[in-house]
C-alpha cells in the first residue's frame, strides 16, 4: 500500500514540474510586433453661448401661453380679435368634461319636431342632446342631429389666442 502512495505522489509532483518555457516565447513574440500608435484626442470645441435681450419679445420662459383661471378678464384676453371664437363666458355642460372621443351615440328619438340624441358617457349614464347643446373638450355645440349621427361644430384653441372652427360627427353606435 505504502507503494502505491509512493507512486501516487511522484507522479503528481511530476506534474507540479514548474517550466515557463511557452509563456515566455509568448511574451517575447507580443513584444517583438510594433506598437500601433495611439490617435491624438479629437479638438473640444468651446459651446456658443447664447444672449437673450428682450427688446420688446416675448419671454421664453413664462407660461402666458397656457389657459388662465376661468375669470372674464382673461377669458376676454383669449377671443381672437376678429370676435371668432367660442363664447367662454357661458356656464359649461355636463357632457363637456368628457373628451369628444369618449362620448358614443346610442339612439334617438323625435318629439314633435325636434330630434333628440341619446349620448352615452363613459360612465355608461345616457344623456339627451338636442341642436345647440354643448359636448367634449373643444366647445363643441351641436349642430345638426339625424337618425344616423350627431354633426359638432368644435372651436380649436391654437394657444395663440386664434380659434379656428372644425366639424366633428358622433356616429350611431351599432350592435
Amino acid at each position: 500500500m505504502k507503494i502505491v502512495y509512493l507512486l501516487i505522489m511522484v507522479t503528481f509532483l511530476a506534474g507540479c514540474q514548474n517550466s515557463l518555457d511557452d509563456l515566455n516565447e509568448f511574451i517575447d513574440r507580443q513584444k517583438s510586433k510594433p506598437v500601433k500608435p495611439i490617435e491624438p484626442l479629437p479638438e473640444i470645441k468651446p459651446q456658443v453661448v447664447f444672449e437673450y435681450h428682450e427688446n420688446g419679445l416675448r419671454d421664453p420662459f413664462s407660461n402666458d401661453l397656457e389657459v388662465a383661471d376661468n375669470n372674464e378678464g382673461d377669458q376676454q384676453i383669449m377671443q381672437s380679435e376678429d370676435g371668432e371664437g367660442p363664447d367662454l363666458t357661458r356656464r359649461k355642460e355636463y357632457l363637456e368634461t368628457y373628451p369628444l372621443d369618449s362620448l358614443v351615440m346610442v339612439g334617438t328619438y323625435q318629439q314633435k319636431e325636434d330630434y333628440w340624441a341619446l349620448v352615452e358617457d363613459p360612465d355608461g349614464t345616457i344623456h339627451r342632446v338636442s341642436v345647440g347643446h354643448y359636448l367634449g373638450h373643444n366647445y363643441g355645440e351641436v349642430v345638426a342631429i339625424s337618425e344616423s349621427e350627431i354633426q359638432i361644430k368644435e372651436w380649436i384653441n391654437d394657444g395663440l389666442g386664434a380659434w379656428r372652427e372644425q366639424s366633428a360627427a358622433i356616429a350611431l353606435k351599432e350592435e
